[in-house]
């Protein structure tokens, strides 16, 4: 009987690991293995090996050992629920009874009474707990703890500095978009690094990421969109060579910057026409990251920067933009990790049909992988 009470226990431990109690199923664990123990020292050890005073150091040594272990539990046990500090105090007294047995001065009455208290606290424990598994609800009640350890710390984090929605939810998208709608300027996730995102029809919202960054007005701001299409249906005037270039370079990390003109108000840019680009150009990139052109689709073209403080590191991670910049601005789209540590490679393309193309700017995509990619698209 005792080592089946061992198996109920072991049982016991793991219906509570199932239901995620790591507390309450290392008890039941510990108790099954001392019960065990227990019970084939008492009654198998007991005969087979004649313990006796002169030759049980080993299993009082143990004994004691077990007490410790138990002390522990039963301060544990105590801010977990009734049951299990009953169980845990029972077992306290059961190993007194094993010590006992070991230095042979155990009345058969007092081990026969506790014996029955652990049994009857086993069952009621392991029904308990596999009745709660199995209906998902508390149907038998193990008891409030006994007290609760208050942290210190506060029940709740500071909120963020700004709206910060993730981005792998339809409303966090939807948020984002009506804020840049409205003229706001958002922290976005890119396929290479975060960036600061205003929308086109805008000017004040770009003229505010430039404070927001402390950017040199000298710098341009490139432009995003979300597929070439876009860019056909505006009809620059752009050489079937780029044409050929922009389709092998896009969507991807490769801006392109091509002449500037007024199809870019067909393309959506609007009253942000002056703030985006140089007087005479205008870099234009297709992103090959879905939550983004989902964003684009819904706001039209973007103006966008690195965002980071001007002259520091890219940010790579969402929670970089909220701590540098997130009290600058009205939302951050919450994505992760970035999917590269450095930003896009930057290509001239305004004079790609008489001296071909130039690195502006070696980011993610190596500028010997670019001028192979041009030389094949000019070959064919």
């Amino acid at each position: 009987l005792i080592l089946i009470g061992g198996f109920v226990q072991l049982l016991a431990g793991f219906l509570a690991f199932r239901k995620y109690d790591h507390l309450g199923g290392a008890a039941f664990l510990t108790f099954s293995a001392l019960w065990s123990s227990y019970g084939a020292t008492r009654i198998i050890a007991g005969h087979l090996v004649n313990i006796g005073a002169g030759n049980s150091e080993g299993f009082t040594a143990g004994s004691i050992a077990f007490l410790v272990l138990n002390a522990f539990l039963i301060i544990l046990a105590s801010s977990f629920n009734v049951v299990l500090l009953c169980m845990t105090l029972a077992m306290e007294l059961l190993t007194v009874c094993f010590l006992l047995f070991t230095l042979e001065n155990l009345p058969l009455p007092f081990e026969i009474v506790m014996l029955s208290i652990v049994s009857i606290i086993c069952f009621y424990g392991a029904t308990a707990s596999l009745a709660n598994s199995m209906f998902g609800k508390d149907l038998m009640m193990m008891g409030p703890p006994l007290f609760t350890v208050e942290s210190s710390k506060k029940d709740t984090e500071d909120p963020p500095p700004c709206i910060c929605p993730k981005s792998h939810c339809t409303s966090g998208l939807r948020t984002i978009a009506d804020l840049l709608n409205t003229g706001a300027v958002c922290g976005v996730p890119t396929d290479t690094v975060y960036a600061l995102a205003a929308s086109c029809k805008h000017p004040q919202a770009i003229e505010k990421v430039y404070r927001i960054k402390d950017r040199p007005q000298e710098k341009p701001i490139c432009i995003f969109i979300s597929n070439l299409d876009q860019l056909r249906a505006a009809a620059p005037p752009i050489s079937p060579l780029l044409w050929e270039f922009m389709e092998n370079v896009y969507p991807g990390g490769i801006g392109c910057i091509i002449k500037k003109g007024e199809w870019l108000k067909k393309l959506g840019v609007g009253a942000g026409y002056s703030r985006v680009g140089t007087q005479d150009s205008i870099m234009i990139r297709v992103p090959d990251l879905t939550v983004l052109v989902h964003l684009i689709d819904m706001t039209g073209p973007l103006a966008i920067t690195s965002a980071n403080p001007s002259g520091e590191v890219d940010s790579t991670h969402h929670d970089m933009v909220i701590s540098r910049l997130g009290h600058k601005l009205e939302g951050v789209l919450c994505d992760g990790e970035s999917d590269e540590v450095v930003a896009s490679t930057v290509v001239n393309c305004t004079k790609i049909d008489e001296s071909g193309i130039t690195i502006v700017r070696e980011g993610c995509i190596p500028a010997g992988k670019v001028m192979q990619i041009f030389e094949s698209v000019k070959n064919r």
